[in-house]
């Protein structure tokens, strides 16, 4: 089974995903943000490392997919390849950080990435306002994130919204996620489990 985690910066993912792979002794497969070398540049200088910054991510997700497929475990993933596409880079595009050909080949890449793989089982959506996702990043940390306008928070949670509201390629579960926190309150983690509960035995019924 394929489980994948989607939602904004800020909005819980990788906590979420470390959670419940523990929970059910899922593998999971983590977004590389440590180890990228474009994401400093690009937050500094976003036109300039955009499309590397793109390539890369879309690079090391098709090779989770590749691994999740390729194996016999049961997988859960922080983000996903659709993401990568329909919210980052169309979102970068529209805002002019991407040019026409840079954004042509990226799409070109992605379209024939997507033909090789399959949607998970289950995409957990995990939706924020604004103010939560500022909190959440502002909680975390990191250095780079600091020079991060709040109009590119916006304009991605409004891809998403798009994105998720035409969302066919398998179950979806939305969880808002503004009173949550999946740290601090064990209640909360609980009840984010009963809805997983539902969604994945409903999966093999």
């Amino acid at each position: 089974m394929h489980v994948a985690v989607a939602g904004n910066i800020g909005s819980g993912k990788t906590t979420l995903t470390e959670k419940l792979a523990n929970h059910y002794g899922w593998k999971a497969e983590f977004e590389s943000v440590d180890n990228n070398p474009y994401l400093e540049d690009f937050y500094q200088d976003m036109k300039r490392w955009a499309f590397h910054l793109q390539v890369y991510f879309l690079n090391s997700r098709f090779n989770q997919l590749k691994k999740i497929q390729e194996n016999n475990y049961d997988f859960i993933q922080d983000r996903t390849i659709y993401e990568d596409a329909y919210i980052f880079a169309a979102n970068l595009y529209k805002s002019g950080y991407l040019n026409d050909r840079d954004y042509a080949n990226y799409c070109s890449l992605f379209d024939s990435m997507i033909n090789h793989v399959k949607a998970p089982d289950l995409l957990i959506y995990l939706q924020a306002d604004i103010p939560k996702l500022v909190g959440q990043i502002e909680k975390r940390g990191r250095k780079y994130e600091t020079t991060m306008r709040i109009d590119y928070l916006k304009n991605l949670n409004q891809h998403y919204e798009e994105w998720i509201a035409n969302y066919q390629e398998g179950k979806l579960l939305i969880i808002n996620v503004n009173d949550l926190d999946f740290v601090e309150r064990p209640t909360d983690l609980s009840l984010v489990i009963e809805k997983v509960n539902r969604e994945i035995y409903g999966l093999f019924s």
